[in-house]
C-alpha cells in the first residue's frame, strides 16, 4: 500500500507550519521566505507531507508543478525543474515571450545561450506563471544534477518577486554539499525556512496500525521500524500476508521490499526491472518495444502490478512507487540484462526523438566496453550541454574517455576530448581538475598534424592558473611553451600566447615587465596578416599602458586598436571577444565611457553567442564601472549582480573578489547613508581576496576603504586604503591613484591628521598631473579642497566647482554631482555666491535623483536647510542655540577637547558631549572642524557619507 493511501498522523505541526505558508504565499505577505526546505532520512514521510501541501495549495487557488530528481540520473541537466514544467500550463508557456530562451529547462531542448542568462530567464518564467499563486515542488533534491543545483542557488540568492513559493524534499545527509550551503545561505538571509521530519513517535506510529492486530504485536512492528513510516507500513503490509511478527522484527526493509517481487510471473519481474531502468521516465508507449510485450500482455501485468501497489502511474508515466524500492529492484538485476535494457530504451529514445540528455544517458549506462554509436550520443550530448550545463558535459566526455581505445588512431581524438573535457571543467568551477588535466594534455606527445592543440592547452592551462591565483606560474608556463625549440611554436601559436602572456600583467606583474613581449606579439601577428592577432595585441598594449598611466600612449593604442576593432567583420567576431575585454577596459581607464561602453556591449554579445563564459564577468564590470562613474546606478548594480552569479559558477575567488569589490564601489553610490549593504559586499570582496598582496587583493582593500568611508568611519577607510597601497602606496593601480588618495586625504581631514592630509593631497596633485584625466584631476581639486577646509583655510568652495566641471568634461555625472554638493553649502556661504550655490545644490540634487544615486541624493538632503538658509549667514543658526550650547561652541571652536571643557566648566563629560550633540543638531554640522568653520563664518560643510 501506499503512504497516501493511509491516514497523516503525527505531522500536524508540520502541517500548520505549511498552512500558514501557503497562506502566506497566497495572500503575498510581504517577508515571506521563497523556499520551503523538508529534509529527512528515506521513508520518513517528506512526499507524504509534500502530498499534503500539494492539496492546500490547490485548495487555495495556487498553481502546483511537481518534478523529482532520481537516483541515477543525476548527469541529466535540469531533469527535476523539466519534470516539474511537463505540468505548466501549455498556455503559459506559449504566452512568454521568452520561452524559447528557457528551453534547456522547459523540455530539455538545445540551445546556444549562457547558464546564467538561463537561470534568469527561468526566473522570469516563474514569475510570468505565477498568477494568484504557484508552488513548484522538487523532491529527492539530494540526487539534483549540478546543473538544476546552480539553477536552484540562483533562485535562492535572487527570489522570484511574485507569489512563488519553491518546496523542496531531500534527504540531509546524502545532500551534496554545494546544496547544503545554498540552503544554509538562505536561511540565514530569510529566503528559506526549514522543516526536519524525525521519526514518529510511538503513539502516532500505533495509529497507523489496524485495530485489529494485538497490541504487543503493533510495539514489536513499531520497535523495528523505529519510527519510519515507509518501513513501519511496509512491516504491517507482510504481516498482514502472513509473516510472523517475530520474523519480521529482525527483517530490514530492503527484504521486505524484495519478497513482494516473489510471487510475480517472469514476465511482470521483466517489467518491473525495465521501470527500474527508465525511473520517472516509463510510459506504455516505451515499455511495449523494450520489453517485447504484447499490448494487452502489457495491459494485464500494469493492472496486476498496479493493484500489487508495486507501480504507481500519473500523468502517463509509470514508476515503482519509492525510490529505495527503485533502488533495490536496479541493483538487483543481473548487470548484462541492465546493460541491454539500456541499449534498447536508448534506440527506443532515439527513434521516437527523445531529448539528447536523456539518450545520453542510457547510453552510458549502456556501455560495457568501446562501442562508437554509443560515444557519438555521447560526444553530442556534452557539446550540446556545455554552455547550459558543464558539468554534465563534463561527465560525458569523461565516460567517452573511459572506453575510449589507447591507440595510435584515436590519439587526436582523445587530445581533443580531453581539451573540451578541461574547458567544461573550467567553465563550471572545477579549475583545479581543468588545470591538472590540461598538464595531461600538454605532456602528450605531440601529433605533428598541425592541430594545435597544445598550444591551445597551453593557453587554456595559463588562464585556469591565473583563475586560481597563480599568476607566476601561468607566466612561466607560457613563457616556456614560447621558447619551446622542439618543436617550436608556430606563428599563429605565438600570438595567442603572446597575448595571454599580456594578460597577466597587472595581475601579479607590472605591464612594463611585458612590455617587450607584447610588441613581439604585435610584429608576429602582423607579419601573418592576422587582423584579430594585431587587434589583440594593440588591446592589449592599450591596456596595460592605460593600467601603469601612461596616457599619452595608452590613447595612441587605443585609438588604433579601436579602428581596426570597429572595421573586422562579422565573420572575425569570436577571435575578437577578447580584445574587446582589454579594449574596453582601457577606454573605460581613460575616461572615454561612451567607447568603452560600446565595445563592451559588443563583446558581451559575442561572449554570449559563442560560449566564451569566463570573458562576461569582465565585460559586465566594464560596464558597472562605466555606469557607476556615469551615474546609472540601478542598472550598475544590476550588471554587477549578474557578474556575481557567473563568477560564483566559474569558482574563482579572486576574479569574485573584483567582482565584489566593484559591486560594493556601485552599492555604496547606489545606497542611502546608513544601508548596510555596501560595508558588507566590500568585506566579502577583501574576503575573497584573502591574504593576496595583487591587483584583485588591491582593488578590494580599496573599496573597502571607500566604503568605510562612506559609512562614517575614517580610521578604517584609512587602514585599508594604506593596505591596499602597500609600501609607498606602489601597490595601487597608478591611473586610479588620485581617487584613492581623496580618500585617505579626506579620512585624515576627519581625523584631524593635517599633515598626513598635506602629504596626500600633494601628491594626488602631482599623479593627476602627470595623468592628464579628468576625473583624476578633479579628485586632486577634492583633496586639496578637504584639506583646505581642514585647515579653515579660503579656497575650497572654487576648488570643488572646478572639480565639477573637470568632472563634467568626460561624462563622469557622479563626481560631478558628487563635487557640486559639497561645495553647494560653501559657495552659498559666501556673500557674492549665494545663488552659485544654491545653484549647485539644485543640479547636484537633479543628477544624483537621476542617476539613482542614494548616497548623494543623502547628501542633498543634509546639505539642503544650510544652503536654503545660507542668506542669514551663521548669525542665525548660532542664535538657535542656547547659552551654555553657546559656551561650549566656542570652545570646540577653540580647538579644546570633551575633557578639556568639562573640566574648564566644571561638567561631567556626559554632559559636555550632550551639549555638542545638540548643537550639531541645530546647526547642522557633523563635526568639530564644521563647527568651528560655523563660528568661524563658514557654512558647515557635510560629512563624506552625507
Amino acid at each position: 500500500m501506499t503512504t497516501q493511501r493511509t491516514p497523516l498522523v503525527g505531522r500536524e505541526a508540520e502541517l500548520a507550519r505549511v498552512e500558514r505558508l501557503l497562506a502566506d504565499v497566497v495572500g503575498d505577505v510581504p517577508g515571506r521566505p521563497a523556499v520551503l526546505d523538508i529534509s529527512g532520512e528515506a521513508g520518513i514521510g517528506k512526499s507524504r507531507l509534500v502530498h499534503e501541501l500539494c492539496l492546500g495549495a490547490t485548495r487555495r487557488g495556487a498553481a502546483v508543478l511537481r518534478g523529482r530528481a532520481t537516483e541515477y540520473e543525476s548527469h541529466i541537466p535540469f531533469q527535476p525543474f523539466t519534470d516539474a514544467f511537463c505540468d505548466l500550463d501549455p498556455q503559459t508557456v506559449e504566452s512568454f515571450p521568452a520561452a524559447a530562451e528557457v528551453a534547456p529547462v522547459l523540455s530539455g531542448a538545445p540551445r546556444r545561450t549562457d547558464r546564467f542568462h538561463l537561470h534568469r530567464a527561468t526566473a522570469a518564467l516563474l514569475t510570468h506563471a505565477a498568477g494568484s499563486g504557484l508552488v513548484v515542488v522538487l523532491d529527492d533534491m539530494h540526487w539534483a544534477d549540478a546543473a538544476s543545483l546552480e539553477l536552484l542557488d540562483h533562485l535562492v540568492r535572487h527570489p522570484v518577486r511574485a507569489r512563488v513559493l519553491l518546496v523542496l524534499a531531500r534527504r540531509d545527509r546524502q545532500s551534496p554539499a554545494s546544496l547544503t550551503a545554498t540552503l544554509t545561505r538562505g536561511m540565514d538571509t530569510g529566503t528559506v525556512r526549514r522543516t526536519v521530519l524525525g521519526p514518529l513517535g510511538e503513539r502516532d506510529g500505533l495509529e497507523l496500525l489496524t485495530p485489529h492486530l494485538a497490541r504487543d504485536e503493533a510495539v514489536r512492528l513499531f520497535t523495528a521500524s523505529e519510527g519510519n513510516p515507509l518501513y513501519l507500513l511496509t512491516l504491517l503490509q507482510a504481516h498482514r500476508e502472513g509473516a510472523s511478527v517475530s520474523r519480521l522484527s529482525t527483517t530490514g526493509l530492503g527484504a521486505l521490499l524484495l519478497d513482494e517481487l516473489t510471487p510475480l510471473t517472469p514476465s511482470q519481474v521483466r517489467l518491473v526491472q525495465v521501470v527500474a531502468a527508465l525511473g520517472d521516465h516509463a510510459t506504455p508507449v516505451l515499455l511495449g518495444p523494450v520489453t517485447g510485450h504484447e499490448p494487452g500482455q502489457l495491459a494485464e501485468d500494469l493492472a496486476v502490478l498496479t493493484r500489487r501497489d508495486l507501480l504507481t502511474g500519473t500523468h502517463g508515466r509509470i514508476a515503482l512507487r519509492h525510490p529505495v524500492l527503485r533502488s533495490l529492484v536496479r541493483d538487483g538485476t543481473d548487470a548484462w540484462l541492465r546493460t541491454q535494457t539500456h541499449r534498447l530504451v536508448g534506440a527506443e529514445l532515439a527513434r521516437t526523438g527523445a531529448p539528447l540528455a536523456e539518450r545520453a544517458h542510457h547510453a552510458e549506462q549502456s556501455l560495457s566496453g568501446w562501442d562508437p554509436r554509443a560515444a557519438a550520443v555521447l560526444d553530442e550530448a556534452a557539446e550540446q550541454a556545455a554552455h547550459t550545463a558543464p558539468a554534465s558535459s563534463a561527465h560525458w566526455l569523461e565516460v567517452v574517455l573511459r572506453h575510449l581505445p589507447h591507440t595510435p588512431e584515436h590519439a587526436s581524438r582523445r587530445r581533443e576530448l580531453m581539451l573540451r573535457r578541461a574547458r567544461a571543467l573550467g567553465v563550471g568551477g572545477r579549475l583545479r581538475e581543468s588545470r591538472d588535466l590540461l598538464h595531461q594534455v600538454i605532456a602528450l606527445p605531440d601529433p605533428g598534424d598541425g592541430t594545435g592543440s597544445r598550444a591551445s592547452a597551453v593557453v587554456l592551462c595559463a588562464v585556469m592558473e591565473r583563475h586560481l591565483g597563480r599568476y607566476a606560474e601561468a607566466a612561466a608556463l607560457l613563457r616556456r611553451e614560447l621558447h619551446r625549440t622542439d618543436p617550436a611554436p608556430s606563428l599563429a601559436d605565438q600570438v595567442a600566447l603572446g597575448l595571454e602572456l599580456g594578460s597577466s600583467a597587472p595581475h601579479d606583474t607590472s605591464y612594463p615587465a611585458v612590455r617587450s613581449e607584447v610588441a613581439h606579439t604585435l610584429e608576429v601577428a602582423r607579419r601573418l596578416g592576422d587582423d584579430t592577432g594585431v587587434a589583440g595585441a594593440l588591446s592589449v598594449a592599450a591596456l596595460g599602458e592605460a593600467y601603469e598611466g601612461e596616457t599619452a600612449t595608452a590613447e595612441d593604442f587605443t585609438r588604433r586598436a579601436a579602428a581596426l576593432v570597429d572595421s573586422l567583420p562579422d565573420g572575425d567576431l569570436t577571435d575578437l571577444c577578447e580584445p574587446l575585454v582589454r579594449l574596453a577596459w582601457a577606454e573605460a581607464f581613460l575616461e572615454r565611457f561612451a567607447d568603452a561602453e560600446r565595445h563592451a556591449d559588443r563583446g558581451l554579445a559575442i561572449a554570449r553567442r559563442t560560449g566564451q563564459l569566463y570573458l562576461l564577468p569582465h565585460l559586465l564590470l566594464c560596464k558597472t564601472h562605466v555606469r557607476t562613474q556615469t551615474c546609472r546606478l540601478a542598472s550598475a548594480v544590476e550588471l554587477s549582480e549578474e557578474a556575481e552569479d557567473i563568477a560564483r559558477g566559474i569558482g574563482s575567488d579572486e576574479l569574485l573578489a573584483f567582482v565584489l569589490a566593484t559591486r560594493a564601489h556601485a552599492l555604496v553610490d547606489a545606497c542611502p547613508p546608513g544601508d548596510p549593504r555596501p560595508l558588507a559586499t566590500a568585506e566579502e570582496a577583501v574576503a575573497a581576496a584573502g591574504g593576496g598582496v595583487n591587483w584583485w587583493a588591491s582593488i578590494a582593500w580599496c573599496v573597502l576603504g571607500y566604503a568605510a568611508l562612506a559609512a562614517g568611519d575614517p580610521a578604517r577607510a584609512r587602514e585599508a586604503v594604506l593596505r591596499a597601497g602597500g609600501p609607498g602606496l606602489q601597490r595601487m593601480q597608478p591611473s586610479m591613484r588620485p581617487l584613492f588618495l581623496e580618500v585617505l586625504v579626506t579620512a585624515a581631514v576627519a581625523m584631524g591628521d593635517l599633515d598626513a592630509a598635506k602629504d596626500w593631497a600633494e601628491r594626488a596633485h602631482t599623479e593627476a598631473e602627470r595623468l592628464d584625466l579628468p576625473v583624476q584631476r578633479a579628485s586632486a581639486m577634492r583633496s586639496a579642497a578637504h584639506l583646505r577646509l581642514g585647515l579653515g583655510d579660503d579656497g575650497a568652495a572654487d576648488l570643488f566647482e572646478a572639480a565639477a566641471e573637470e568632472s563634467a568634461r568626460s561624462g563622469a555625472v557622479f563626481w560631478e554631482a558628487f563635487s557640486l554638493l559639497f561645495g553647494a553649502p560653501l559657495l552659498a556661504a559666501d556673500p557674492r555666491g549665494a545663488r552659485r550655490g544654491q545653484a549647485a545644490w539644485h543640479r547636484g540634487r537633479r543628477l544624483a535623483a537621476a542617476g539613482g544615486c542614494g548616497m548623494l541624493t543623502g547628501l542633498a538632503e543634509a546639505v539642503g536647510p544650510a544652503v536654503a538658509a545660507a542668506d542669514d549667514g551663521p548669525v542665525r543658526l548660532l542664535a538657535q542655540l542656547t547659552a551654555r550650547e553657546r559656551e561650549i561652541a566656542d570652545l570646540v571652536a577653540d580647538g579644546l577637547t570633551s575633557p578639556a571643557i568639562a573640566e574648564q566648566l566644571c561638567l561631567s563629560r556626559r554632559t559636555v558631549e550632550t551639549h555638542i550633540s545638540r548643537v550639531y543638531r541645530k546647526t547642522g554640522v557633523s563635526s568639530r572642524a564644521a563647527l568651528a568653520g560655523l563660528m568661524a563664518g563658514l557654512t558647515p560643510r557635510p560629512s563624506f557619507g552625507g
